[in-house]
């Protein structure tokens, strides 16, 4: 992996008129066979939420999903707090 600044942002969607206290955590790292691996972590603020783990050929790749993950949650709504 490069030695880039690493990808990774918090983000909340809160409305209280909903019920709704979501998170929703993105990050890029390095898993122990040496491919680049997409973590997401998403759920209701104060669980533990669900893990989905996404291993990619190349860092561009993990960094193209990164970045289309991301604008689709700010496209609903949610906040980077980083």
């Amino acid at each position: 992996m490069s030695q880039q600044a690493p990808f990774q942002t918090y983000m909340q969607r809160i409305e209280p008129e909903h019920n709704m206290r979501r998170f929703y955590h993105l990050s890029i790292q390095q898993n122990l066979f040496g491919e680049v691996s997409l973590m997401r972590n998403w759920g209701r603020i104060g669980s533990a939420g669900q893990v989905k783990i996404q291993t990619f050929a190349g860092e561009d790749d993990a960094q193209a999903r990164f970045t289309q993950l991301f604008r689709a949650k700010c496209r609903r709504g949610y906040r980077a707090l980083d």
